[in-house]
């Protein structure tokens, strides 16, 4: 069953207690450190080339809005590239979802942001121009389930970035499908609706499968319940290292996503920062 589309009307809800605010200062703070895209909203009309310009001018013009651009791939219901453009960026937001990027749609409707959205499956990127960033987090790599498709979705982040730009992921490790929600059950009710999340692990594959059965109230006091089916593969901090640096990035920074510090091998979450570096 395809993944992402019941799901999407209420994935928002269950998710309001993700620190969606703290991602963004995380990121915003390893663009500025360690990237090359800078935030232009304020500037953005003093940027803009124009008809009077010689070609170089224009040229660099044009050359410093590919780099400044942010692309957040797998970007979902649009929250975390919605704080990122109020925080300055332009924003590109990415999902295969066509119901998610409908959520990401009405908030862009209503705040005004001017975030261009596309359809698309990450293994299969295409965009028109190249950008300076590329953020993937909530655990978006890990619905990649072969290395292969890791290795292809890698491969074109690189070919798009900018040269000397900045590629931010994160992702569950082996470790957290095997010790921490593995084979458990998570379940939680909430007046407009309620949810059922039964995990299995399937450790020679390393395929963490989860079975989602949501009640939503709609008419008074009836529910409609539906279910989605979701796969996501564990990965060791070792083969994402691999992916990078076989995807033409240098590596530069691997931070445990809970405390911030070296990862161990207890750590859940991995955040990976790495550069473009062979255009």
């Amino acid at each position: 069953m395809e993944a992402y589309t019941d799901f999407a009307g209420v994935y928002d809800i269950f998710m309001d207690g993700t620190p969606y605010g703290e991602w963004a200062d995380f990121l915003a703070d390893m663009i500025e450190k360690y990237g090359i895209s800078k935030p232009v909203r304020e500037a953005a009309e003093s940027k803009a080339p124009d008809v009077g310009e010689g070609e170089n001018e224009r040229r660099g013009a044009l050359l410093d809005s590919e780099r400044n651009l942010v692309l957040d791939l797998g970007c979902g219901t649009g929250t975390l590239t919605e704080l990122l453009y109020w925080k300055g960026f332009d924003m590109i937001g990415v999902d295969n979802s066509e119901e998610m990027l409908g959520v990401a749609f009405e908030k862009k409707e209503n705040s005004g942001s001017e975030i261009l959205y596309l359809c698309q499956d990450m293994r299969e990127l295409d965009l028109y121009s190249t950008v300076g960033t590329v953020v993937c987090v909530c655990d978006s790599v890990n619905y990649l389930l072969e290395d292969g498709d890791v290795e292809d979705a890698f491969a074109l982040v690189n070919n798009y970035l900018y040269p000397g730009g900045l590629f931010i992921f994160d992702f569950n490790t082996v470790y957290k499908y095997e010790h921490v929600i593995g084979d458990a059950v998570i379940a939680e009710n909430r007046d407009e609706c309620s949810f059922i999340w039964e995990n299995y692990y399937y450790d020679g594959e390393r395929l963490n499968e989860y079975d989602l059965t949501i009640f939503v109230r709609e008419d008074g006091e009836l529910f409609r319940r539906f279910t989605e089916t979701h796969f996501q593969r564990g990965y060791t901090l070792e083969e994402m290292k691999s992916f990078v640096e076989k995807a033409g990035m240098q590596p530069v920074l691997f931070l445990d996503a809970d405390t911030r510090k070296a990862p161990t091998e207890n750590s859940e979450r991995i955040y990976v920062v790495a550069k473009e570096c062979q255009k």
